[in-house]
C-alpha cells in the first residue's frame, strides 16, 4: 500500500476522476509492481478487501482467476464501484473463471444496470469468439428495443455487442449496421485521430475492412 501511495500522481488522479476512476496511479507503474509481486492469490485478497482502487487493480493482476467460486466473483463484481476494477475484473479474471458461463447469464438479466454491463460484455465475448447456442436475432431484438436509453455503462456494452455481431457474423451485418444508424448511439462520441469511432456502423465497416484487406 505504500509503493502505490507512492506512485501517486495528483494529475493522473484528475484524468481518471473525470471517467469516474478514483486512483492516480500510472498503468504501466501499477503493472509493474503486480509483476515484481508474481501470482499471490491470498495477498490479491488482503489487497482486496482494502477497497483502494489502485490496490484492487494489483489484486487482480497478481489473483488466481480459477481459484474464486462464482458467489465471491459475484460479490467482487457488486463491490468493483469504478470502471476500471469492474472492467478489468470481467477481462482479467471472469473470463479466465470455470463459471463463466454461469455469470454471464446470471448478470445479464440482472436488475442492476452495472451488473448487467458485465452479462452484456461477457456476452460480446462470446459472440466474436464462440457464439453457439446465443439467439443472435434476439440479441439484436433487445439491442434495438433498450439500447438508446440504456445507462451509460450498459449501453456502452450493448453497443459493443451490436458491433462484434455486425463484425463477427455477416449474415447479420445490414441489421446491426441498420440498429446502430437508427438508434445513433455513440455517433458523436469524441474520438482520436488513428482510433476507430465506437459508433457501431462506423466500427463494424472499419473492421470488415481491415479484416478484407489482411
Amino acid at each position: 500500500m505504500a509503493e502505490l501511495a507512492a506512485l501517486e500522481d495528483p494529475k493522473i488522479r484528475a484524468v481518471n476522476e473525470r471517467h469516474g476512476d478514483d486512483h492516480g496511479v500510472n498503468l504501466t507503474k501499477l503493472r509493474a509492481v503486480a509483476k515484481s509481486l508474481k501470482t499471490q492469490h491470498d495477498l490479491a485478497g488482503e489487497l482486496w478487501a482494502t477497497g483502494d482502487t489502485a490496490a484492487r487493480l494489483v489484486a487482480i493482476l497478481i489473483c488466481r482467476p480459477k481459484a474464486f467460486s462464482a458467489s465471491e466473483l459475484d460479490a467482487m463484481l457488486r463491490d468493483a464501484r469504478v470502471p476500471k476494477v469492474h472492467g478489468w475484473l470481467v477481462s482479467y479474471v471472469v473470463k479466465k473463471s470455470p463459471h463463466v458461463e454461469e455469470l454471464r447469464v446470471a448478470w445479464f438479466a440482472d436488475s442492476d444496470p452495472v451488473v448487467a454491463s458485465a452479462g452484456w460484455a461477457l456476452t460480446s465475448d462470446r459472440v466474436a469468439k464462440d457464439s453457439g447456442d446465443l439467439d443472435l436475432p434476439e440479441l439484436l431484438d433487445l439491442i434495438e428495443a433498450h439500447m438508446k436509453d440504456a445507462p451509460d455503462r450498459l449501453q456502452w456494452a450493448m453497443n459493443e455487442c451490436l458491433a462484434n455481431i455486425g463484425i463477427h457474423h455477416p449474415e447479420l451485418r445490414a441489421r446491426a449496421i441498420g440498429i446502430g444508424e437508427r438508434l445513433e448511439v455513440l455517433k458523436d462520441y469524441p474520438t482520436p485521430p488513428n482510433c476507430t469511432s465506437p459508433y457501431a456502423p462506423i466500427w463494424i465497416n472499419e473492421i470488415v475492412r481491415r479484416q478484407t484487406q489482411s
